[in-house]
This record gives C-alpha cells, structure tokens and sequence, in this order.
C-alpha cells in the first residue's frame, strides 16, 4: 500500500554573486618614509590602495593624485601607476590587489573616494587574517608571491576573500547613497557616523597632548556609556585602544624622520616616561622602538 510522504517542496535559491575574488596576488602595509618613491608598475589584476596615515602622489596612467588619510583609489587591469610619499611626511599604505573578471568592478574603474569611517574596520580585519594567514615581510614592495605560514588559522584565505568582496559591496552601495538627495531629518545611522567623527577628531587633535574619555563625553555632551558604545560598534575596539594606536602610529613616523631621540619622542607624545613608551610601542607593534627603527634602516 503507497503512501504519500509528507514532506514538504522547498525550492533551492541560487544566490547572486556580484563580486567574485578569484585569487589574491598580494597584500601590503607600508610604512614610507617621507622620500620613498616607487618608480611604477603594470599588472593584469586590480590593486586597492588605502592611505591609513599621511599623504602620498599618485600617477594613474594620464592621470594624478593626491591621497591623503582614509581616502582610497583602485587601479584597474593594465592601468600603469606610481605612487611617491610627498617629501614632507611619512605615510602609512595599505594595499591589496587581487584577480577578478565580475562586471560590477567596473564601478571602481578610475575611482577615488573617502572611505566611510564605518567601513574601515574592514581594512583592519584585511590586514590582521593577512598577517596571520600569510608570511608578510616587513616593508617589501617587491613581494610577488604570497607563501601560507605553517600555523595559518583555519579559514583565513576564505576570510581574506569574503572581507574584501563585502567592503566593495558596501562601498558601492554607501557611494550610491551619499549620491541620492540627502534627507532632511539625519536618520540614526548618521547621527551615530557623526559622533564617531567627532571622537575621532578630538583625539587626532591630541595626539601630542593628552585627552580622557570623561573630557570627551562633557566636550560632546554625551553619556560615556553611550558614547563607548556606539564607538566599540563602529570601530571593534575602545577610545583608549585607539588612542593609544593613534600615538603609536605617530611615535612610527616620528621613528622614521629620524629628528628626536626615543626619549624626545616619548615626551612629546605625552607618555609616563620612555620606558613605559618603549612597553606600549612593543605591545601594539611586537617591536621596540629601537627594533622597529633597525628594521627600516
């Protein structure tokens, strides 16, 4: 006797796929000393550059740039670019080029842009499953091949892939928005994009000086509570925590004008004593001051 099943009909959904990475070359970051110029290349695959610090020039085919932090430009396949510090100021790079063919990439095409405060975390998640997936030499702009380290954490490359491809996905879409009419009444998400930007202005304005979480919630009129938690959400990390990459960064360059003594440095940046800024520089960067200025030497 047959019987009928009782199961139910589910229809499978094949799901779109806007932008494929297929492979990725390379992945870099750079910290240029002020003079450092890089003469040009031509390659069949896209690179992402992303300004993390300081200013640099940028020769695109017939084109020219000048990039300076948080901003971005893409370089399509077959593009000749260069790329030189300004002579002035170190600069921190960040730089990803990958393999793709999918239609939607034609949207970068001669791009530059301002990435949204919002969307640089990715940069940060990019750079960290890089170093922990891929043997990445210090400063090496000669890199052509990407080597797996023995210990990679599983899912690293996938994560490598997935991380890129949501950041052009929502970096299309954020463009597309800041393009339409805007509203007249801010929605919630600009208000929270907004007083992250002020935080963010308050400490870039005191990274030679000194600035508590208490001082910014009375400057901003916020509670800390809140302000704290609308900062984790968009940045993955605390005030403190930033702040104190903020003065490390600028301890770096400091590091590689080679004008102050690490003494110098510690003092104008405002920590304790040189020897607690010698164990907070080795914290952030697994490297004494002394250590990091022999590696770029």
């Amino acid at each position: 006797m047959k019987t009928q099943s009782n199961r139910p009909t589910y229809i499978k959904r094949k799901l779109d796929n806007v932008i494929n990475i297929t492979k990725i070359v390379t992945l870099h970051y750079f910290e240029f000393d002020k003079n450092f110029h890089f003469p040009g290349e031509v390659h069949d695959f896209w690179e992402m550059v992303y300004i993390d610090s300081g200013e640099v020039l940028i020769n695109a085919d017939k084109n020219s740039y000048v990039l300076k932090r948080g901003e971005i430009i893409f370089h399509k396949p077959n593009e000749f670019h260069t790329i030189s510090s300004n002579k002035k100021t170190p600069a921190n790079v960040f730089v990803i080029s990958f393999a793709t063919v999918s239609k939607s990439m034609s949207y970068f095409r001669n791009r530059k842009m301002l990435l949204p405060e919002q969307l640089r975390p990715y940069i940060k998640t990019l750079m960290r499953e890089g170093h922990e997936t891929f043997n990445l030499p210090f400063n090496n702009p000669g890199l052509r091949e990407l080597t797996l380290k023995e210990s990679s954490p599983f899912g690293g490359q996938q994560l490598i892939r997935t991380t890129l491809e949501q950041l052009l996905i929502l970096l299309v879409r954020t463009q597309e928005q800041h393009a339409k009419k805007p509203h007249i009444f801010p929605d919630k998400e600009s208000m929270d994009n907004h007083l992250v930007g002020a935080v963010l202005e308050l400490l870039n304005e005191n990274i030679y000086g000194t600035i508590t979480v208490d001082e910014i919630c009375s400057k901003l009129n916020y509670s800390k509570a809140y302000i704290s938690k609308i900062f984790n959400r968009n940045c993955h990390c605390t005030i403190i925590e930033y702040y104190t990459n903020l003065k490390i960064n600028e301890a770096k360059k400091l590091i590689r004008e080679n004008n102050y003594t690490f003494s110098k440095i510690s003092e104008m940046l405002c920590f304790n004593n040189p020897h607690y800024f010698s164990r907070v520089f080795k914290k952030v960067t697994n490297m004494t001051p002394r250590e990091y200025l022999h590696g770029i030497i």
